[in-house]
């Protein structure tokens, strides 16, 4: 590899072990075994280096995620057991995978300061709509429309960041795999009702 993909690697080995917040410079040269002007000549900045290297770490992990997700047999008899057994693995990733967990929740506290971040962040969630979304309108077979598709992948990608705080923050204690599949069940029977009722 190049200077520049070893600073890469580097970075993102610090946001593994040491999160957006407290990385510093020197360590990423002493992760990636390069110097302090590589990061200039190829960056421009540390800050632009982090941000960079957090878009493939996102990258690497809505790889896994989708690996889950479209693991899912839409087809069976239950799919909220399809469900629970989907977050039960999610929830797994959030274990293995805590401390990118941490540096995404501040990589999010730094977009309110910095348009660098905020747009690189916003652009990692558009590339999810967009490429889930016609991923999952292929996998329903025309069941729902591309924009739909994209709908319900923003509404998930929501519910998983959801998650994801409330896991950092109370792993023990928080909802469930189980609670997740109980609500949807319950929320897919509430909207089905009143749908039924008005149809009466």
């Amino acid at each position: 590899m190049g200077h520049r993909e070893d600073l890469l690697a580097g970075a993102k080995r610090c946001l593994y072990e040491r999160g957006y917040a407290h990385t510093t410079a020197r360590d990423i040269v002493a992760a990636s075994g390069t110097n302090l002007a590589s990061i200039g000549y190829h960056f421009g900045s540390k800050d632009a280096l982090l941000v960079e290297a957090l878009l493939e770490a996102f990258d690497e992990w809505n790889a896994k995620i989708g690996e889950i997700a479209f693991a899912a047999d839409l087809s069976a008899p239950d799919i909220y057991a399809q469900l629970e057994q989907a977050w039960t693995r999610i929830f797994e990733l959030f274990a293995e995978q805590r401390p990118l967990m941490v540096a995404n929740v501040e990589a999010m506290a730094q977009a309110a300061h910095s348009p660098q971040v905020r747009e690189a962040l916003a652009e990692s969630y558009r590339s999810v709509r967009e490429t889930f979304g016609a991923r999952f309108a292929e996998s329903l077979g025309g069941l729902v429309d591309e924009r739909t598709a994209k709908a319900l992948i923003g509404y998930q990608t929501a519910l998983g960041d959801g998650m994801m705080l409330q896991w950092l923050f109370d792993p023990e204690g928080g909802p469930s795999a189980t609670d997740i599949a109980l609500a949807t069940r319950a929320i897919v029977g509430i909207y089905a009702g009143q749908l039924g009722s008005r149809a009466e």
